[in-house]
């Protein structure tokens, strides 16, 4: 497995390992971080997209998709600014720019790792 590879399996396992959570039990996870609990449903319904979108990082980091690689690097440099745009703008729980910078870091990751 190429390092470029292991950065987006270890993101894959990030992945499904949130969106289990927010599936299963969300309000623990909310409760870990200091986050109101919700009864919504919707929570429950990202989680299992997110859970989803962790394994499609695992099937790419096995087959080498250097393309999905390079998508995935555009995709997660948006999120830490958009995540701080929420909380200014939107009321989001500051705690949401700590998984910006995880998405941020990782994207840093498989760059640096898809230039090698």
């Amino acid at each position: 497995m190429s390092r470029a590879a292991l950065s987006i399996a270890v993101y894959g396992w990030y992945f499904i390992a949130i969106g289990l959570a927010m599936a299963i039990v969300p309000n623990a996870l909310f409760a870990l971080l200091r986050v109101t609990p919700t009864h919504e449903p919707w929570i429950r319904i990202l989680g299992v997209v997110v859970a989803i979108l962790g394994i499609y990082y695992l099937l790419a980091a096995r087959q080498e998709v250097t393309a999905f690689f390079r998508w995935t690097t555009v995709g997660r440099t948006i999120v830490l600014p958009a995540f701080i745009a929420l909380v200014l703008f939107a009321g989001a729980p500051p705690i949401v720019i700590l998984f910006g910078v995880i998405d941020a870091a990782g994207a840093a990751w498989t760059a640096m790792a898809l230039r090698r």
